[in-house]
């Protein structure tokens, strides 16, 4: 998982609604007045309710994830972001630019310069070498043959696949071809990427390798990228922060430690329940206030091991095996909270540290 400091939204969606049928504006009126649910819509209206007042925000640099199972509504809602479908009601900015209000001209042109997508399955085309393939988008911006066969063969490189640039898409396995996929909507530099369940075609061992490539590739580029998947595993892996989506509502919006720590309700607690957490849940979460620690206790803190504030159950498990006093949290080298081995072991159950 990557750190993000940014605080600019680079995407931001509004309110967003996208009801499927003929009679998809008089089924939203019914449930914005009457409050009908998915299945009352359906049969009343004849209309699907895919997503359903939608709303987030996606900060600049960020691996924001959107995760939920077959039907939530997650593809069909990274969809709106570049117009693929237009929404039945609500906003979406892409750098505080209403993508509803462009025209016909003023979309592909975003579409072609701020915005790559990378979907389950490549479509690469059969014809074309692996280096054409990539070029293919410039290509189709009348971009100079040879420059446009130079910024592929970079971005080859990028995604570990140079010496490949010659041959056919047929050559390649699943995931190099992924791989492919991943270059071409790099090759005209988008400040945003869009990623459908890209590795979940794949096997397990050539997913995680992918994921590995993708996250150093995100730390390198620095882009802004929606992360699809149906798999709690990979988003809470990847993303930044993660959108639990359900019945085509967002249920829950936090970082993998607050999604695995404070889940929303029933739903957002069963799908976390077999997540480690050893490698989610920091310091931070689970220590005292060292002010109220010490209304209570007497401390000798130069016998008492440290750990950063962000550092993790495994790592604090490790200390509290080799001492037996408390552990100090820092924060910016100053002492902000103690916890104790009981604390620990309620902090690794996953239940109240402080009770």
């Amino acid at each position: 998982m990557l750190e993000n400091k940014r605080e600019q939204p680079a995407i931001e969606c509004r309110n967003v609604w996208k009801i499927f049928g003929d009679r998809s504006v008089e089924a939203l009126h019914a449930v914005k007045t009457k409050g009908l649910t998915k299945d009352q819509v359906h049969e009343e209206y004849d209309c699907v309710v895919a997503v359903a007042n939608a709303s987030f925000q996606a900060l600049e640099g960020e691996i924001f994830c959107i995760m939920g199972l077959s039907g939530s509504g997650k593809s069909t809602l990274v969809r709106h972001i570049n117009r693929l479908i237009e929404p039945t009601a609500g906003d979406i900015l892409i750098e505080n630019e209403d993508i509803n209000a462009l025209d016909a001209k003023q979309l592909r042109k975003i579409r072609a310069e701020k915005i790559g997508m990378v979907f389950q399955h490549t479509a690469l085309l059969p014809h074309r070498t692996v280096r054409e393939n990539v070029a293919l988008g410039l290509e189709l911006r009348h971009v100079d043959e040879s420059h446009r066969l130079n910024i592929a063969q970079k971005k080859l490189e990028l995604v570990q696949l140079d010496g490949w640039e010659d041959r056919m898409p047929s050559e390649l396995s699943g995931g190099m071809q992924q791989r492919v996929g991943l270059a071409r909507a790099m090759a005209a530099d988008p400040s945003i990427l869009l990623m459908d369940e890209p590795f979940s075609a794949l096997d397990p061992l050539i997913r995680r390798q992918l994921q590995d490539q993708f996250l150093e590739l995100a730390r390198k580029m620095n882009k802004t990228t929606i992360f699809i998947t149906h798999d709690l595993d990979e988003a809470i892996r990847i993303g930044n922060r993660i959108a639990i989506m359900k019945d085509g509502e967002i249920v829950q919006i936090g970082t993998p430690e607050q999604i695995i720590t404070a889940p929303a309700n029933d739903y957002v607690a069963e799908f976390v329940k077999d997540i480690s957490r050893l490698k989610l849940v920091s310091a931070q979460s689970i220590m005292r206030p060292i002010e109220d620690y010490l209304k209570e206790n007497t401390l000798d803190q130069n016998l008492c091991p440290r750990a950063p504030h962000d550092a993790d159950l495994d790592e604090l498990i490790n200390l509290a095996i080799d001492h037996e006093n408390p552990i100090l949290v820092l924060k910016q080298d100053k002492e902000v909270g103690v916890i104790t081995k009981r604390q620990l072991l309620r902090g690794i159950q996953g239940r109240d540290a402080n009770e």
